[in-house]
């Protein structure tokens, strides 16, 4: 077999893993009502374990404790009873297909916020804040530990009595195990503190407690850091020692390791390494944890593509591969692995939209994958349509164009894909322009083959227009035609006049970058510090302003700090809270004219050059000529549409020749994300 180590067997306690391919612990913010398992938190996992993988770890952060709030981020309530039969349903449906499911526990200490569900005052062994959550906390006493110690035993009782796999305990990412761990949090002078024998005893006693209430044969597991890259932190040989104590109690069954603290914003980045971090940038951390154990370690940090996982595995590396955002973009990644068809896994790229989402306490979703997580409505697997086959023409080869495409070859239409450039991607093809974003390509590159594979007709290079869509009698059309660079909203920045250019411009080779060069940021999405990066790192003197609060202000916790360290080493101003007014000329220097958004004083910036970012505007020219000798007067029936159901219009086809419906997706209708313009064409197209 090409993957030997991947699809071999491995025992952990009694549980016998079918392969080695790991779902970790995430939190998935999809938990219900009084933060228990429905159905969509057991399909998500169910769909996962259709598609082949060995052990799904769910729950991310679930609360032993009512004072370990899991409101904002919904996960998983073990505090109460009520969780067992939701729980059992969960493990029930992973068994049907052969999967082992456990979850992870913990108490979050100060890591969480104060201001919420129960208003509880959050507790850690010093009283320390926690900066990325701001969790001001007391100071935890003796009563309230022996408290905790006995939550954590209840928990594990709950989660074996509803017939779940195991129980993972999370001592990472700066939770209250590891708070009473790490010198940067623990300065008590109690039997809790001091040495480092003092500091691991509350972790110990919780060990302790779990295995007398779940007994020996129920797999109890570890998830720890490999190094809290703080020099008042806990380094990688003390991590070792912790690793090798614990193990040596037979209290645990394994140790998952990641890479990196995360209690600031900038070492919270590494924990889920984006596309600008290299593959699998923390796996010698967890080789030197398996260095010093002799219990299995797994890991799980930017593991994506089968190769990687099977030369880590091969190495002795580790014993256990974590590949959890690469089942967000593709549940059935292991089966495509195992019979040989690779090239059909749509594969993480590191955007990291999944995890940014749930750091705005937002619903986990896949940026290139519409179906994860809507697995009630929304279908992995493309039938074959019952109904009448159909020609479909689709304008525009961006995401949401080529997710319409595929979707209706997929159902057995015939479909024409226009697409006026000469290859497919649209946007996405600038993003991965931006220096660290040329993994965005690799979402077109699934694309590309599977429109291939479907045997679209693409016509690349071709500008459709009114005249060329009917001549083909279409039953349905499907504008994706995308919008254009907005940078008319103020006639005052004379983008007519050459004055200032577009962010487009710079990214596409169109417009060389200047020398001396503003960027206005009036989006705070990737794009304004993406081309601000690019700009830099070839050699301008850069200025990045916005009149948002901060640059980048809508990109997500674990992305914005990559933006911020390059910005900072290429000595990248950042200036917050200012409006671009105007650009005008002097000579051949070109004037910016900034205002202050709270003192309406205002600056002037003499620059050779300024770029603007400001989103953009439809292209819809096309939808108006078609509109009105369309059936359904371009419209698309929201409530049927949101309900998941087919557009009501489609019977009309059928009792009326030369008739055609017509339809719009993505940023053609307005400016949405790749994300939402891929989920505009799966939901509409599925049921044609």
């Amino acid at each position: 077999m090409r993957y030997e180590h991947l699809f071999s067997p491995l025992t952990l306690n009694k549980l016998v893993l079918r392969n080695r391919v790991v779902s970790t612990a995430h939190a998935e913010v999809y938990a219900g009502e009084g933060g228990l398992p429905g159905e969509r938190y057991i399909k998500y996992y169910e769909e996962k374990a259709k598609g082949g993988l060995g052990l799904a770890i769910c729950g991310g952060s679930s609360p032993v404790s009512a004072d370990s709030p899991q409101g904002w981020w919904k996960s998983v309530n073990l505090t109460t009873d009520a969780v067992i039969e939701p729980l059992s349903r969960l493990a029930q449906a992973m068994h049907r297909h052969g999967a082992k499911i456990m979850i992870q526990a913990t108490h979050m200490g100060r890591r969480s916020s104060w201001h919420g569900e129960h208003w509880p005052h959050l507790v850690s062994p010093s009283g320390i804040r926690e900066p990325v959550h701001r969790g001001n906390a007391k100071i935890i006493e003796i009563e309230e530990i022996q408290r905790i110690v006995r939550d954590f035993a209840a928990a594990a009782k709950r989660v074996q009595q509803a017939g779940m796999d195991g129980i993972e305990i999370s001592c990472a990412h700066q939770h209250l195990v590891d708070q009473f761990w790490s010198p940067r949090t623990n300065f008590r002078s109690d039997e809790y503190g001091g040495s480092l024998e003092n500091r691991m005893r509350f972790g110990m006693e919780v060990f302790g407690a779990i295995r007398a209430a779940v007994g020996t044969d129920f797999c109890v597991g570890m998830r720890m850091c490999g190094d809290e890259f703080h020099e008042d932190g806990l380094d990688h040989e003390q991590l070792k020692e912790i690793a090798r104590t614990v193990s040596e109690t037979g209290l645990i069954d394994y140790i998952s390791v990641v890479g990196s603290g995360a209690d600031t914003h900038n070492t919270l980045a590494n924990c889920m390494p984006p596309m600008a971090l290299p593959p699998e940038p923390f796996v010698h951390l967890a080789a030197g944890i398996k260095s010093a154990v002799r219990i299995p370690v797994m890991h799980a940090q930017s593991i994506r593509d089968a190769g990687q996982a099977e030369r880590i595995l091969a190495a002795g590396l580790v014993d256990l591969v974590g590949m959890t955002r690469a089942q967000i973009a593709d549940p059935h990644m292991v089966i495509k692995i195992r019979d040989g068809r690779e090239d059909e896994i749509k594969q993480c790229v590191g955007a990291n939209y999944c995890i940014d989402r749930q750091y705005h306490g937002l619903d986990v979703l896949c940026i290139q994958n519409a179906a994860t997580s809507r697995e009630s409505t929304m279908p992995h697997v493309i039938a074959k349509s019952k109904g009448p086959k159909r020609k479909i023409v689709v304008v525009g080869a961006g995401p949401g164009g080529l997710e319409a495409a595929r979707v209706c070859a997929e159902r057995g239409h015939e479909v024409v894909l226009f697409e006026r450039n000469s290859e497919v991607g649209g946007q996405i093809l600038l993003a991965a322009k931006a220096p660290q974003r040329e993994q965005m390509a690799g979402i077109v590159r699934w694309f590309d083959l599977e429109t291939k594979r479907l045997g679209i007709d693409r016509r690349m290079g071709t500008s459709a227009d009114e005249q060329s869509i009917l001549a083909e009698k279409p039953d349905i059309v499907i504008l994706a035609t995308g919008g254009s660079s907005f940078t008319s909203q103020v006639g005052k920045w004379n983008v007519d006049r050459g004055w200032a250019v577009s962010a487009w411009d710079i990214l596409s080779g169109r417009v060389a970058p200047g020398k001396n060069v503003l960027v206005y940021d009036g989006i705070s999405t990737h794009a304004g510090a993406g081309v601000a990066d690019y700009l830099a790192s070839r050699g301008a003197a850069v200025e990045i302003v916005t009149p948002d609060v901060k640059v980048s202000d809508d990109v997500g916790g674990t992305t914005f700090p990559i933006f911020y360290r390059r910005l900072y080493a290429q000595n990248v101003i950042q200036t917050p809270n200012y409006w671009l007014d105007e650009v005008y000329l002097e000579g051949d220097q070109h004037i910016a004219v900034l205002r202050n958004e709270y003192t309406e004083e205002k600056e002037e910036r003499v620059v050779d050059q300024v770029v603007i970012e400001n989103g953009i505007r439809p292209n819809d020219e096309l939808y108006w000529q078609l509109k009105p000798q369309s059936i359904n007067r371009g419209q698309t029936d929201i409530n049927t549409l949101y309900a998941a159901q087919p557009q009501p219009c489609l019977d009309e086809l059928s009792h009326s020749a030369d008739a055609f419906a017509l339809f719009r997706v993505g940023d053609c209708i307005s400016m949405h994300n790749i994300h939402a313009a891929i989920y505009d064409a799966l939901r509409l197209c599925k049921d044609f």
